[in-house]
């Protein structure tokens, strides 16, 4: 079995890593860390976990604690991990971060999204960015994961085959996206308080998101060249989901009778199915049917679909996911499952919840 160890275990990532592990035949779960319920039984701030778990919550000694586990998920703020992390933590143990603290490459940029002073850059360049159907073999010799962000996740899949076939003007790219409360994490905030948040939608982080520069980075490496976008988040009075729905200019390539011109719905729908006709946990959905977040919930599923506009000349790529699973808790584990070689779906196969 391997020994897992969750630092942050009572957040809402913490939390779904600890329900999505109770269904995993391989894993166990050694120890739960919290900085906020030391000392407190882990089932008495999840209620759902009593009689399931009866352990308490340790705090967040990560050097001591990793010499008592194979792999440590930290769902943490960011900053934590990068604070502490060394080699005697990575020598003892592998790590799964599910905070932004590797996710980008260029230590500048995430100092200056993030507002704060990286305090171990030299791990940057190992750690395998780990959106699973695109660096899956990196994954699997990999010590140290960024788990990616649930903005980015639905959005590179969504763009991903257009962006690295050529198909679209990555000039013009805009993407607009809405998540679930859960996303905003469990900490109390009063904009995300009940009266702020029900029968309100509203946008944030407009031109300022943190997510912009890891959307942009991991699009860069696909289309082959640097990516500027716009991207929006809104936040919806539900717990869980994010939808996505990103626009993009074609762009005049040569077609397959060798004519230049721009792709037709054809050549779209080819570029899914290249890229996803073999992936388990990415859904292209049938020719007129767009992604719904209720199709997805509670699941390591994302939907997406595309529809090409010709009066405007622009394409449509949607997408749907649980920001909670697929978003976070549900990859971290799609991570894990390939770090020690056992089914990439193992633990994973959760069928959508409805109603």
């Amino acid at each position: 079995m391997i020994q897992v160890g969750i630092i942050g275990a009572t957040g809402y990532a913490g939390g779904e890593l600890v329900r999505l592990l109770y269904g995993h035949k391989e894993a166990e779960i050694k120890w739960y860390g919290s900085r906020s319920y030391v000392d407190q039984k882990y089932a008495s701030v999840y209620q759902n976990m009593f009689q399931i778990v009866e352990d308490v919550c340790r705090d967040d000694n990560l050097k001591q604690l990793a010499k008592e586990v194979d792999v440590i998920f930290t769902a943490t703020p960011q900053g934590f991990l990068a604070g502490v992390l060394d080699e005697e933590i990575l020598s003892n143990t592998k790590v799964i971060d599910l905070s932004a603290d590797f996710r980008i490459k260029d230590v500048a940029t995430y100092e200056k999204w993030y507002g704060i002073e990286h305090k171990s850059p030299q791990f940057i360049p190992e750690a395998v960015y780990g959106l699973c159907e695109r660096n899956r073999e990196a994954i699997k010799q990999a010590r140290l994961v960024a788990n990616p962000g649930c903005y980015p996740t639905c959005s590179i899949t969504s763009i991903f085959p257009l962006a690295a076939e050529g198909l679209i003007d990555m000039n013009t790219l805009i993407i607009d996206a809405k998540s679930g409360t859960s996303g905003a994490g469990r900490s109390a905030k009063v904009a995300n308080l009940y009266c702020e948040v029900n029968e309100n939608i509203k946008a944030y982080g407009v031109a300022s998101h943190r997510h912009t520069p890891e959307i942009e980075e991991q699009l860069s490496y696909a289309a082959g060249c640097p990516v500027v976008l716009n991207f929006t988040p809104h936040l919806v009075p539900m717990n869980r989901g994010i939808l996505v729905t990103a626009y993009a200019s074609l762009k005049e390539v040569k077609k397959p009778d060798g004519s230049l011109g721009l792709p037709d719905a054809a050549m779209i729908r080819a570029a899914y199915d290249k890229y996803y006709q073999d992936e388990k946990f990415v859904r292209v959905l049938p020719e007129g049917v767009c992604p719904e977040t209720k199709w997805v919930e509670g699941s390591n599923f994302v939907d997406v679909n595309v529809k090409v506009d010709p009066r405007t000349k622009r394409v449509i790529m949607m997408g749907a996911m649980d920001n909670l699973v697929k978003g976070a808790a549900g990859q971290a584990v799609q991570n894990m499952n390939l770090m020690f070689g056992l089914e990439e779906s193992e633990g994973l196969d959760l069928v959508p919840m409805f109603p």
